[in-house]
């Protein structure tokens, strides 16, 4: 599966992701793009799906015009600490298919 962390995500958490193909936003040279403009790089790069920290992103986009899922990880803060003990669940919610639109991860 291939995956995009989003800038608001540690970029160590994608090393508890090796079994698929996964980049940051960084490593695509994608910083500061806007949300909409990210969707559509996803989409023209065949993403499977985004993980992102961004609480807004799911009320700020109109999901009907974009296929890519996006996980949104519900957290107390966005630090690798915390984030890492979220990895099981992620696995479980990648490990099945995954509709369009944000799905929410809670910790």
């Amino acid at each position: 599966m291939k995956l995009l962390l989003d800038e608001n995500l540690p970029k160590r958490l994608k090393t508890d992701f090796a079994e698929h193909e996964i980049y940051t936003v960084r490593d695509k040279g994608w910083n500061g793009k806007k949300n909409g403009e990210l969707m559509l790089l996803l989409f023209t790069e065949s993403f499977d799906a985004l993980l992102t920290f961004d609480k807004n992103l799911q009320f700020q986009q109109n999901f009907t015009k974009y296929s890519t899922p996006v996980l949104l990880l519900a957290a107390p803060d966005n630090t690798y600490m915390t984030l890492s003990t979220m990895v099981p669940v992620i696995r479980e919610v990648l490990a099945h298919p995954l509709r369009p639109g944000p799905t929410v991860i809670s910790f």
